[in-house]
């Protein structure tokens, strides 16, 4: 293979990834291979070998020979070019873990998903499938309920509008927009979210938001417990919690 033809590759399976990524940021419906050759005008052949590669790179993923999404690949190297407050996460996650025995993560927004970047090494204890790079939705869990603390009711309304409700989360998670907004209004009095089996059953997840430079959210650190480990001891958990967040948050750059 020559030069312009490696060129060529990189370039289109480059646009093959935005188009991925773009797609799930906003909330879209995700597109199998004859779909992507269709709006990226290309062969369908060359789409299949494309996506393929990407996906033996972890780059894409396809469970079931059903759409394309981003892979856990993508997350890990873009976490990987943020080394400062994403790095000193590991050592917070951990001391978590050291102080309650609760699985520990630091998560982001990207538009209406939820993307863990790191985890504790304790993640295996319960839901061990969780790794970075995986997407959960914003409305239904902890992570992504602080992601969406400075929100106001007309900002959700906007962000929530095409998201498809039905079926996801567990048996307490919100259904519209509106819900979120009332979750959300009667964990702010508090200072914390404690969401209770809003994405699986059984698991209460705590969070708080991270803010750089103590303005903007530009993450969420969360622990997952059952109701036992979660309940009564929200308020002390989530004292460390913010601390933990506040010492992440002087790491982070405000215009990162």
């Amino acid at each position: 293979m020559d030069v312009s033809t490696e060129a060529s590759s990189l370039a289109q399976g480059l646009r093959l990834i935005r188009l991925v990524t773009d797609r799930e940021k906003q909330g879209r419906q995700l597109l199998g291979v004859s779909q992507l050759a269709a709006e990226l005008d290309m062969e369908q052949s060359r789409v299949s070998r494309l996506a393929q590669e990407l996906c033996d790179l972890g780059l894409l993923e396809r469970v079931d020979r059903g759409p394309f999404r981003t892979g856990p690949r993508f997350f890990t190297l873009a976490a990987s070019l943020n080394g400062g407050w994403v790095q000193q996460s590991g050592p917070e996650l951990e001391e978590l873990v050291s102080s309650y025995g609760l699985r520990s993560r630091l998560s982001v927004r990207d538009g209406v998903r939820v993307l863990l970047l790191r985890s504790s090494a304790n993640n295996s204890v319960l839901g061990g499938f969780a790794k970075p790079g995986m997407v959960t939705p914003v409305w239904c869990t902890g992570a992504g309920r602080a992601l969406l603390w400075d929100h106001s009711a007309k900002e959700l309304e906007g962000l929530l509008r095409e998201a498809n409700f039905i079926g996801v989360g567990g048996p307490a998670a919100a259904h519209s927009a509106a819900e979120v907004a009332t979750l959300m209004d009667k964990d702010k009095p508090q200072g914390y979210v404690l969401a209770a089996e809003e994405f699986e059953h059984g698991v209460w997840e705590l969070a708080v938001p991270v803010r750089a430079g103590g303005a903007r959210i530009v993450a969420a650190l969360s622990v997952l417990g059952s109701r036992a480990d979660l309940e009564k001891a929200a308020p002390h958990i989530a004292a460390a919690l913010q601390s933990a967040s506040n010492r992440l948050g002087s790491a982070a750059q405000p215009q990162d």
